[in-house]
């Protein structure tokens, strides 16, 4: 793959020996190098994967909830209607805003900010269920998943779908862009996909609900908007703001943090 470092080469080595342990029971706490695994459905603490293995590299972050440093002080936010809760950093700001139009009666939509104000993630209820757009094999692009860890949500199954988990998934164009989010619907069982939903299929009556940078991870095209997703010019980059950087250590803790009342 390219724009991959010799330190990320040298890494992936490596983690074949972590990836057989963990495929063995073991954990390694979440830390160092990425374990490169099959589908954003391996379960850290058992490290069985539910999707299909597919030609591409997956990259999970292992056990850890948190793997960089976490804000001192958090506080909880709840909507007004107490149908959400989530903590999040004391500085960090939520807001309640007016939902989507078509979502579903009494669905709630929160901006996350940080201190200075710069928008971090949003959560919304009641999304109505989509068809998938058309994907021909010639638009699918090769994804990594370099951070999953499960997570306890109402959700429904069905075909596509996994238990829900945060993830940070990046989906390979002229650069590396990332996303992270809760999502319990499988990219591409063989780690090419048009598009990453960051959306839980909720329970019947209830609607989708999203929490995340972006709802919908693409390839941008050089002339598109990248923000609020990230970019990278390399894996070694996105694996660096998993397990390293503090946004993503909050952030995560954040949407881990999520209950969906009622």
């Amino acid at each position: 793959m390219t724009g991959i470092t010799a330190s990320g080469r040298t890494a992936i080595a490596a983690v074949v020996l972590l990836t057989a342990g963990l495929l063995a029971g073991c954990s390694s706490g979440g830390k160092g190098a990425p374990a490169w695994t099959a589908e954003p459905g391996t379960s850290p603490a058992s490290g069985a994967a539910t999707g299909s293995a597919g030609p591409s590299p997956t990259a999970s972050a292992g056990a850890s909830a948190s793997a960089g440093a976490t804000a001192a002080a958090w506080k909880v936010f709840t909507d007004p209607a107490k149908t959400v809760s989530f903590d999040l950093p004391q500085d960090w700001i939520a807001q309640s805003v007016e939902p989507d139009k078509g979502t579903l009666p009494g669905a709630v939509k929160i901006e996350v900010k940080d201190a200075e104000g710069t928008y971090l993630a949003t959560l919304q209820t009641g999304l109505p269920s989509s068809t998938a757009a058309s994907c021909p094999a010639s638009a699918r692009k090769s994804y990594v998943v370099v951070s999953s860890v499960p997570v306890e949500l109402p959700h429904s199954g069905g075909e596509g779908t996994i238990d829900p988990h945060v993830v940070f998934r990046v989906i390979q164009g002229y650069r590396y862009f990332g996303s992270y989010g809760i999502t319990n619907m499988v990219g591409g069982a063989d780690s090419k996909a048009c598009q990453l939903q960051n959306v839980v299929q909720g329970l019947a009556g209830k609607g989708n609900y999203s929490f995340s940078d972006v709802r919908s991870l693409k390839a941008f095209a050089p002339d598109e908007k990248v923000a609020p997703a990230k970019a990278f010019d390399t894996l070694d980059q996105a694996a660096g703001y998993v397990n390293e950087g503090a946004e993503f250590a909050n952030v995560q803790r954040m949407l881990m943090s999520l209950e969906i009342k009622n």
